[in-house]
């Protein structure tokens, strides 16, 4: 199961509410790519696909496909807030190793 802060749920719904229209839910992914193999998405999405697991964090609904989920397994989704920037961060205990840029994994 993949959780996601209260920051990073404010963050999300703060953001979704600017849209127009607005969307149903964010869909998190881990799609193939990057120095270290792995990347993972984050986008907005209006209903979830057929075999989708949906979570619901205070309202907002985040759909992750099957496939995601073997590699999102106990992560967590925070939104961080540095001198260097922001985001959203990605604590995944099931990374081996991280790419210099810090945005690809290996699992």
């Amino acid at each position: 199961m993949v959780q996601l802060t209260e920051r990073a749920v404010g963050k999300v719904k703060e953001i979704m509410s600017s849209q127009e229209p607005q969307p149903g839910g964010l869909r998190i992914a881990v799609v193939g790519g990057g120095c270290s193999g792995f990347s993972y998405s984050m986008a907005f999405e209006n209903s979830p696909n057929m075999l989708d697991k949906t979570y619901n964090y205070d309202g907002l609904k985040v759909f992750v496909d099957q496939a995601s989920l073997l590699y999102l397994d106990g992560a967590e989704v925070d939104y961080v807030e540095t001198l260097e920037g922001s985001g959203f961060k990605f604590n995944n205990p099931q990374v081996k190793s991280t790419c210099g840029c810090g945005s690809s994994f290996q699992v």
